[in-house]
């Protein structure tokens, strides 16, 4: 095609994905709406140049008219999407894809993004499960086990997750460019099943991830106007639910519900980026922005408290879903005890959730998918949702949102060990391709490695001291790295050329003076 290339390999059944067809619409999202996406891409660094000298976050004055005005709504909600109690969240690989639809869950966010390795081969072959889902052709076989999608009951509605708009597809090259990864993983699983969507009943849904402005929700809002344009589907058709998992975009919560209210279906409160964002954002600031070791930052923490409540009390004004974050635990099959006492937990913080007025929540794992839903169920009686719940009673200040400095907690040798062992084990993992890592009984995406590196960086660039007392140098981190290393390579299955990517990598991200957007930008440029 002209001015299209493709330059990964290209096996069986890509053709069925990569149609001259599709590719026609990739090339006209990318060449109508990539050079907007790099504008806004600059626009992040503009932003993060203004704190790192002195500036803050707070509410726009320039939209202080559409956070005033009462009349306008969201479109009403889509079919599939009423009743969201309970999500899963998971992969797009085959295993994955059936169990998720046969979970019992109303949703399924189909990832793309952070519970994704990025490899070719994975944005694809994800494209093709899911394809192969709608038409009810997909099995997977495990030895002597068989996956298949259930012949009656409901399966969850499926809403897909693309990758942020800093992400390429260099795989891709429109004009002798990569294109955007967003752009790719949103144009293909359109073309393919929107109208196999429209068939069953449902519709093209979309999860937006990692977006710091409403700017960046107008660019999402007018590919999908140009989208259903060009395939002659009405107007309204997608919805999309955002995720407010930039601290940035914590302050814009109302104008990304107004950018894509005729497109809208909520938001997400996707805690563990937003954690990451937070250090992130003002990683430079001393101990103003200084967040205890992450196992012990809480959701009832003030300043995450703020962010929940606003985020409900935000949507349920506009007429929106508001949907509540992840319980990642693993059930295991051999200790019993860790499941009660990790199944009370999650009890809990879904009993927090339903409580101020969550419509409903994600789970990471199907055996959890009975502990959410019956604490919604509870709550909820006969009713979808909780939309009637306006919560007025809640007001948020852009100081409640800043109160970073009031989080309880410490920082420990442990916790910084934590942070090392999980991060080295989950990039290892990355690199040979799967996003979505079972560590000690939890289920970890990029945001672990993302958390773990950028706390590391803040603790070594601003001289922290550990409960003992110890300066966290460059020098101890580099020692801690080699001793939680041996401890890994002591384990069976260890796999010395992929755990040598994963230390330079995270050696890297997590120490050099230049702090790395995102660590998957490098990650994904060293994979083949």
């Amino acid at each position: 095609m002209q001015g299209v290339e493709i330059t990964g390999p290209l096996h069986p059944r890509y053709d069925e994905i990569l149609t001259p067809e599709a590719l026609d619409l990739l090339a006209l999202l990318q060449r109508e709406f990539g050079a907007r996406r790099q504008d806004l891409l600059k626009a992040r660094e503009e932003r993060q140049a203004h704190l790192e000298a002195g500036g803050t976050l707070d509410f726009l004055d320039e939209t202080a008219g559409i956070r005033a005005d009462p009349s306008w709504r969201v479109a009403e909600p889509a079919p599939g999407l009423v009743d969201r109690r309970v999500e899963i969240t998971g992969p797009t690989d085959r295993k994955m894809t059936v169990n998720a639809l046969n979970s019992g869950a109303k949703v399924w966010l189909a990832d793309f993004e952070d519970a994704n390795s990025p490899l070719w081969e994975n944005m694809v072959q994800g494209q093709l499960n899911l394809r192969d889902a709608l038409d009810r052709t997909i099995d997977f076989n495990v030895g002597d086990k068989r996956y298949a999608l259930r012949p009656d009951g409901e399966l969850a509605v499926i809403v897909v997750r693309p990758r942020g708009w800093h992400l390429p597809e260099k795989h891709l090259l429109v004009d002798g460019e990569p294109m955007s990864g967003s752009l790719f993983d949103f144009g293909l699983y359109f073309f393919h099943c929107a109208r196999r969507q429209l068939a069953k009943g449902r519709g093209p849904y979309f999860y937006l991830p990692k977006m710091e402005s409403h700017l960046e929700a107008r660019l999402w809002n007018d590919v999908f106007v140009r989208a259903q344009e060009v395939l002659g589907i009405p107007r309204g058709t997608i919805r999309a639910t955002v995720l407010i998992e930039t601290y940035p975009a914590a302050f814009e919560m109302e104008e990304i519900l107004y950018e894509l209210r005729e497109h809208s279906a909520g938001l997400n409160a996707g805690r563990w980026d937003y954690l990451f964002s937070v250090i992130k954002k003002f990683r430079t600031r001393g101990r103003e922005f200084l967040l205890p070791e992450r196992n012990s930052v809480t959701m009832t923490a003030p300043f995450m408290r703020a962010y929940t409540e606003l985020l409900v009390r935000t949507c349920h004004r506009r007429g929106a879903h508001a949907i509540g974050g992840m319980a990642a635990f693993i059930p295991s099959r051999r200790d019993p005890s860790v499941n009660t006492v990790a199944l009370e937990k999650v009890r809990g913080d879904k009993t927090r959730e339903s409580g101020d007025g969550f419509d409903g929540s994600w789970v990471a794992h199907p055996d959890l998918v009975p502990v959410c839903r019956e604490v919604f169920d509870s709550v909820l009686g006969g009713r979808p949702n909780q939309l009637d719940r306006l919560r007025e009673d809640v007001s948020v200040s852009a100081a409640d949102l800043l109160s970073v400095a009031k989080t309880p907690g410490e920082i420990t040798e442990a916790g910084l060990r934590g942070n090392v062992d999980v991060a080295l084990r989950y990039l290892a993992a990355w690199m040979a391709g799967n996003g979505a890592v079972a560590i000690h009984n939890l289920m970890e995406d990029a945001a672990t490695a993302e958390i773990s590196r950028s706390q590391i960086w803040q603790w070594t660039h601003n001289a922290v001291k550990l409960s003992d007392g110890t300066t966290v140098t460059k020098e101890l981190v580099e020692r801690i790295i080699a001793e939680e290393l041996a401890g890994i390579a002591a384990e069976p299955g260890y796999d010395e050329a992929l755990y040598g990517q994963a230390v330079t990598l995270f050696t890297k991200v997590a120490l050099d003076d230049d702090f790395a957007e995102f660590l998957t930008l490098p990650a994904y440029a060293a994979m083949t």
